[in-house]
């Protein structure tokens, strides 16, 4: 009997396991395994395959618990797929490699047996063990603390992700300690920014952005043409992969690509026990009120919901889903955000805003009816701009916007002090809307402009050259 008992026991091993086998082609033919893993083969297809520079810095060789977080659709499954096959290529032992969907995990026992039976079968050297969407795992942390506190996981590399930034705040909490000697433990993965889309599509050389950056120099007529087209494309696709692709294919981003966005949003909010009505109502208010200063007061003005606590919590899972940025306003003496003046709303990203309008706002040719109108008319393509800047200086700084007898657009954190900056996407600029900004003298302008120059000693750059610059600036710290 006892033998028969091992051998169900064996067998419901081998099914439990082909739960994930899906993802685990490498163990059958690691030299395969990009033609064999779905989302690695699905790359071969498309225009634009992008390889993150998260991959160069993800440890190979520092025991511990890792955070890879970030919004839906942007891609951190098929990065965790691109580094198991570069796993592979460094000669790492695919047994040593293992890839778990927490979508089909139901909770922390089921998560624990899951990773002994894992390190059971370990040969030499480190396990890595990635856990994709850890948050669908009921009480996983519980399950993690455990493992790490009972010694089991000092040859492991394990990896997180998750879709939720709230997940990688509960990590630190739930595990000081615990989580290896790595420097850096949390990553944190964007959509492309305009920068890192220029360098994918290759339209522009490497030394060409470096000069733009690093030397100040003016870019030629035809530089400078081909920056401005391919950054009216990107407040078309974003820095969404899928949306991009498409517009290589099919010249336009289709009707499918934005449901599939807005319908992971829509899922999520659901998920978390969340009203689709009350999000309906706060995403409309927030494109209609799209950039301008708004209280949770106010915003309730144009929602059937009566409590502004309702609206911001809605709004602070947005953000917490990076699908949404709060913007506050700045106290200039103390550098921090301001908690009782009103704040601005974006978007993280131009596609986000197009799925979700598309949401609100649905047609039958949504590129045709919605999309190309929106970027087509000045006023409103003015806040998708603004929303695309903004959202851009906070992937690298505390960023702000001041209020005071003017507005000034941005206000980002560096070296101590904030440093202005005002967007202007108009075809004249003006002095007497400019006041604010001459104020300071750290400032600068970021303007539809075809030529540097300057207003009072402000230096005026075109937009999409300074995006390029703040980008290089800020990775070389």
């Amino acid at each position: 009997m006892n033998k028969f008992i091992q051998l169900v026991l064996s067998k419901l091993k081998i099914l439990m396991d082909l739960r994930f086998l899906a993802h685990n082609t490498h163990l059958d033919r690691p030299d395969q395994f990009s033609d064999n893993d779905p989302h690695l083969r699905s790359l071969k297809s498309l225009s634009y395959v992008y390889r993150s520079n998260l991959l160069k810095e993800l440890s190979t060789s520092e025991p511990g618990i890792y955070s890879l977080s970030g919004g839906r659709q942007i891609g951190k499954t098929t990065l965790l797929k691109q580094w198991m096959a570069d796993l592979l290529n460094r000669g790492i032992n695919a047994e040593n490699i293992v890839f778990f969907t927490g979508e089909l995990i139901e909770d922390h026992h089921s998560l624990v047996r899951i990773i002994q039976e894992e390190l059971e079968n370990q040969k030499d050297g480190f396990q890595f063990i990635l856990l994709d969407e850890i948050s669908y795992i009921r009480n996983w942390d519980k399950g993690l603390k455990f493992l790490a506190d009972s010694g089991q996981l000092e040859k492991a590399i394990l990896i997180l992700t998750g879709s939720d930034a709230s997940f990688i705040k509960e990590a630190r909490v739930r595990f000081p300690g615990r989580r290896g000697k790595a420097d850096v433990h949390d990553f944190t993965l964007f959509p492309l920014s305009f920068l890192d889309c220029l360098r994918l599509k290759k339209r522009i050389s490497e030394e060409e952005l470096r000069q733009l950056a690093l030397e100040k120099k003016s870019p030629s007529k035809k530089t400078l043409e081909l920056l401005f087209s391919e950054f009216a494309n990107y407040l078309i696709h974003g820095g969404y992969l899928t949306a991009i692709n498409d517009m290589a294919a099919q010249n336009k981003v289709l009707k499918s690509t934005l449901n599939t966005y807005s319908d992971w949003i829509r899922g999520d909010f659901l998920k978390r026990g969340k009203q689709e009505g009350y999000l309906q109502q706060i995403v409309r208010a927030i494109i209609k009120r799209y950039g301008s200063q708004i209280t949770w007061n106010n915003l309730t003005e144009d929602l059937a919901i009566d409590h502004p606590k309702t609206v911001a919590d809605y709004i602070s899972l947005l953000e917490s889903m990076d699908a949404a940025y709060i913007q506050s306003a700045l106290v200039e003496d103390k550098l921090l955000g301001a908690p009782k003046k009103a704040k601005k709303l974006v978007f993280t990203d131009p596609f986000i805003f197009h799925a979700l309008n598309n949401w609100i706002y649905p047609t039958e040719h949504p590129y045709e009816q919605t999309i190309n109108p929106f970027i087509s008319n000045p006023k409103d393509v003015s806040k998708l701009v603004e929303g695309c800047v903004v959202s851009h200086f906070r992937r690298f700084y505390e960023t702000y916007y001041i209020k005071s007898t003017g507005e000034i657009d941005i206000a980002y954190i560096h070296q101590n002090k904030f440093w202005p900056v005002e967007i202007k996407w108009t075809n004249q600029l003006r002095p007497k809307d400019l006041k604010q900004i001459m104020k300071y003298p750290n400032s600068k302008i970021l303007a539809k402009t075809n030529h540097f120059g300057d207003l009072k000693s402000v230096p005026i750059i075109p937009l999409p050259v300074g995006l390029i610059e703040m980008e290089i600036a800020a990775a070389k710290g």
